[in-house]
């Protein structure tokens, strides 16, 4: 135990505590209380459902998974009852859905919100956990469920000045709601997915915007557009097959997956390929609808950058500012798309500064200074410059497991995982989306990992296990078994935040399972079947 944190040596409260109220915490305390009838309290420090939708508020917040699937396939009914009218979903509606979900399962009355964890220590003599809040209560639960979020730890870049800027400053991770943009100097600092989607849809109401850009990115439309009354029905009556087809993919997408090769066609009919893919629209669909070898191939790689680049180059008027937009590294980060982001570029009112020609070297009370002694002048700083993904939120937690270990010691080398939902010395523990999970559409890779949890804890359950947990060896094992995976892939060739590349000081390591959501699930099946080999079950102690 860390010796100033004092917990009281109450009774067991809850059967589970779950940590989080986004999709993660939203469907494992519906599963655990709902389904398999154990008393579950969840807590979150916001003050109501939604987790990354809750907080991620800016402008243009959208996710780039169809909205057919991005979503939870557990209830059939729920599927049917569910209307949408456009293929990608924004936030507000996002937050909806998840709103509507809590009420209909009625999960609120086990929900506590405006109550942050401060600590969470694994009591290895009466096997359980105790849960200490922000607030100072104290609760005990045998099982610990934490959907902490891949996303949702701050990161602001270190930044001499920042504090002493008397604008407005945000951070898209937590946007107020009702800011006014309307002839206001806005400045942006970051060009990832989040700021791609800000930039594009502030531009059109700021009095100016300057996008400050660290490195170009590749990105295609969205394509968001309209869906018919007609295609909603035709999405509802083939759900089974289109759930069949997540389940079994690659990507856990809705669009089928390329099995051609980029070099098994001609060059005209590559060109008509990436056309199609880029009016259809789609990040991930361009990568892994085209061809099946863009990821993991350097020369088929370059063929579908070199589209991209021409398209910046035809979008963009002003060559300049073209030729800073337009990459030249590998085309293997997250797959990007827009609403038309490079076409802002093409307003008077807005300006793109190359931070890695000119850096940002200080802020200022009333703007940004870069190297070459410009100010730019400003009433506005957002910085869309991410999070530590992954395992931030993990550290940033007193979490314990044996021997009083903390999480923060026991990754120090870097994040490990197995399966994304457990880690070595940290009994009645599970994880939603923690290292080694897939890299993939989200929502469905949480449903595979809730139910594989429920699961683990259904089985301890009836079998009275004191506590059940990964051992270090088959930790080690599917690490190396992710190593492997990632070897192949041209995602580990470039900096990214998938490898923490984009948290200073932060030691580089691979944190996703890149075997796809079908090979994830064929793993998880064959881990039941064979009765979790190399999983460590403890067996309550005999009583008199």
């Amino acid at each position: 135990m860390n010796e100033s944190t004092t917990f009281p040596a109450t009774a067991p409260e809850f059967d589970a505590i779950v940590i989080g109220a986004g999709f993660g915490g939203i469907y494992a305390l519906h599963k655990l209380r709902n389904e398999q009838g154990l008393n579950v309290r969840l807590f979150d420090k916001a003050s109501d459902v939604g987790g990354t939708w809750y907080w991620n508020r800016y402008p243009g917040a959208l996710s780039d998974s169809e909205t057919e699937v991005y979503c939870y396939s557990f209830d059939k009914e729920l599927l049917q009852e569910r209307d949408f009218d456009s293929s990608y979903v924004n936030q507000p509606k996002i937050l909806g859905y998840l709103n509507h979900v809590t009420d209909r399962y009625d999960l609120r009355r086990s929900m506590q919100f405006n109550t942050g964890i401060s600590a969470s220590h694994f009591d290895e003599a009466r096997k359980l956990w105790v849960v200490k809040t922000e607030q100072g209560a104290t609760h005990t639960a045998r099982f610990l469920i934490t959907a902490l979020g891949l996303l949702s730890v701050i990161n602001y870049p270190n930044i001499p000045g920042r504090d002493t800027f008397a604008g407005e400053m945000f951070h898209t991770g937590k946007f107020p709601q009702d800011v006014s943009f309307t002839g206001k100097r806005v400045g942006v600092i970051g060009t990832g997915s989040t700021g791609l989607q800000v930039n594009t849809a502030i531009a059109p109401l700021v009095g100016h915007l300057t996008v400050f850009q660290r490195s170009p990115q590749y990105s295609v439309p969205v394509g968001n557009r309209p869906i018919s009354k007609e295609r909603l029905t035709e999405i509802k009556q083939n759900y089974d097959q289109i759930w069949e087809h997540v389940f079994s993919s690659m990507t856990g997408f809705a669009f089928p997956e390329s099995n051609i090769p980029t070099f098994s066609v001609s060059p005209e009919e590559r060109e008509a390929i990436y056309e199609k893919a880029w009016q259809k629209g789609g990040g991930f669909n361009y990568m892994f609808g085209t061809f099946n070898d863009i990821a993991v191939d350097a020369a088929a790689n370059e063929e579908a950058s070199s589209f991209i680049r021409r398209k910046i180059a035809q979008i963009v008027k002003d060559p300049e500012t073209a030729r800073k937009l337009t990459p030249t590294d590998l085309y293997a980060r997250r797959p990007l798309c827009d609403s038309g982001y490079y076409e802002i570029f093409n307003r008077s009112n807005v300006a793109l500064v190359d931070c890695k020609a000119t850096p940002i070297t200080e802020i200022r009370p009333n703007g940004i200074v870069t190297a070459d002694g410009t100010l730019h002048e400003l009433d506005m700083i957002i910085f869309a410059t991410g999070f530590d993904a992954v395992d931030g939120n993990y550290k940033v937690m007193d979490l314990r497991g044996r021997n009083g270990v903390s999480m923060k010691e026991h990754w120090q080398d870097g994040a490990t995982g197995f399966m994304g939902t457990m880690t070595a010395g940290f009994p009645n523990m599970f994880m939603v989306l923690g290292p080694h999970g897939p890299f993939s559409n989200l929502p469905p890779a949480i449903e595979m990992q809730v139910n594989q949890i429920a699961d683990l804890v259904a089985k301890a359950t009836r079998d009275g296990l004191a506590s059940v947990e990964v051992s270090a060896a088959k930790e080690a094992e599917w690490v190396a078994h992710c190593d492997q995976l990632a070897a192949g892939s041209l995602f580990s060739k470039v900096d990214s935040w998938i490898f923490g590349a984009n948290i200073a000081g932060k030691k580089q390591t691979l944190v996703f399972y890149f075997g796809g959501v079908g090979g994830y699930g064929k793993e998880a099946a064959a881990l039941i079947s064979n009765g979790y080999p190399g999983l460590i079950m403890e067996p309550a102690a005999a009583t008199a």
